[in-house]
């Protein structure tokens, strides 16, 4: 029995990691799998699609509609007994027992305001979705820059953090022996075992955090969570690619963001929608051809043989509608229209200054960024060689463990500081560049 569960147990875990599927990213190829598999920017598809067949759904209402009806009824309880009179009688043609008419309906609109505001209308449609499209991806980029950065922060931190518990174990090992020696005191060995205390709980807790952030990365490219996901980059490797004086001295006109655009969309909406409701003064003319059988019999049945006689009839004509009074109700709209109109313009004004404003603040952002980066990469090298100076004395006895320790501790945070200045370089980056519309 004992075996049978063994054996069951290892199918079920081969199994399971049989369905698991192994990803490797660099940043770069990260975000071109996001493109492709992110589940926002999929939607964000589909709602094209479906602007483009509402699009069709407003160009089809000027073509040709033809439709079918067949209408039967049955004189349950006539007026008059039938029977009493003759076959050719006009009273059986009133009060037919049976009455069937199948017709077929042409109508074509031949003139209307609205319509052709509203065709007018599907440009600027679509463009509405394309530019949500669009501002999707900005923000997926972004977001997936972010979060590849976050698991990149914690596995090089991991790996730091390990380095740094190795060393420190030897040096608490080499000082435990020297005090069982009685050549220094309990505190040094106290103060080392507090020091590797406190790094190995940060190590649990950096493996805790690199495991989520790869579980938000795996949401971002729409990977299943039972997957694995290893990163190709370092930070090293990519603060080289991301730091460009460029982005920060080109100009960029404004008119390029996502933002300053959908502002413009939502002017030109407001626009046609102020049209169209000045358009419902205008007369509509819609033409029509209807044709129909009239069949009526005292039998049901009758309508299925050759004998059953049927009525054509053909009509054709004209509607013409005229708005002539609305209580006013009319002229409310077209001012509702107008005032909306006049809040999109003045909201496109806002946009605009705000966007110039944000410009200049992402570049500054970015260009500090850059300058911490390169104070923290001098610290950290400070760091280290102090550090390593301080080791040294301790070990031969000049300075004391709290020296020690303290030299660590700064270690310890340059360290992260560098890594985070790194971090802080690529992230203003993917914000400036999302701002610029410009693509990762």
């Amino acid at each position: 029995m004992k075996n049978r569960l063994i054996i069951f147990f290892s199918l079920l875990s081969s199994l399971t990691l049989f369905s698991q599927e192994n990803h490797s990213f660099s940043l770069q190829e990260a975000i071109e799998y996001a493109l492709e598999n992110n589940r926002n920017i999929k939607n964000a598809d589909l709602n094209i699609l479906a602007a483009q067949q509402q699009v069709w759904e407003t160009t089809a209402r000027g073509l040709p509609q033809i439709s079918g009806a067949v209408d039967y009824s049955i004189n349950i309880k006539r007026p008059l007994d039938i029977e009493m009179f003759e076959e050719d009688n006009p009273f059986r043609f009133l009060f037919p027992k049976h009455n069937l008419t199948p017709s077929v309906t042409l109508n074509q609109l031949l003139f209307d305001g609205g319509y052709i505001v509203g065709l007018q209308a599907n440009k600027v449609f679509l463009e509405i979705s394309e530019n949500a499209k669009n501002k999707t991806v900005n923000e997926i980029e972004t977001n997936v820059v972010s979060a590849y950065n976050n698991a990149l922060l914690t596995k090089e931190s991991i790996g730091i953090t390990k380095n740094n518990i190795k060393v420190l174990a030897e040096n608490l090992k080499e000082t435990q022996k020297i005090f069982e020696n009685g050549l220094t005191e309990e505190e040094d060995v106290e103060q080392l075992q507090l020091t590797l205390s406190s790094l190995e709980n940060n190590l649990r807790s950096l493996e805790t955090l690199h495991d989520l952030s790869k579980g938000v990365l795996k949401i971002l490219l729409g990977i299943d969570q039972l997957n694995t996901i290893e990163l190709k980059d370092t930070l090293e490797s990519l603060i080289l690619e991301n730091i460009s004086l460029n982005l920060i001295g080109d100009t960029h006109e404004v008119s390029n963001n996502i933002d300053y655009k959908i502002a413009v969309n939502d002017v030109e909406s407001k626009r046609l929608e102020y049209k169209l409701e000045k358009s419902e003064q205008l007369p509509k003319l819609n033409a029509f051809l209807s044709s129909s059988y009239l069949g009526y019999s005292d039998s049901a049945s009758n309508y299925f043989n050759g004998e059953q006689d049927w009525l054509f009839t053909a009509v054709g004509g004209f509607k013409l509608t005229v708005p002539i009074f609305s209580s006013f109700g009319g002229k409310a709209k077209r001012e509702r229209a107008k005032i909306q109109w006049d809040i999109a313009k003045n909201n496109l004004v806002d946009t605009e200054n705000q966007l110039s404003i944000e410009f200049k603040n992402a570049k500054n952002e970015y260009q500090l960024a850059i300058d911490t980066y390169d104070n923290k990469q001098k610290n950290l090298a400070l760091a280290e060689k102090i550090e390593k100076k301080n080791n040294i004395k301790y070990r031969e006895g000049i300075a004391s463990s709290f020296d020690l320790r303290q030299a660590q501790t700064q270690l310890y945070s340059s360290q992260q500081e560098y890594l985070q200045a790194i971090i802080d370089v690529i992230n203003k980056k993917a914000a400036l560049q999302n701002l610029l519309n410009l693509k990762q």
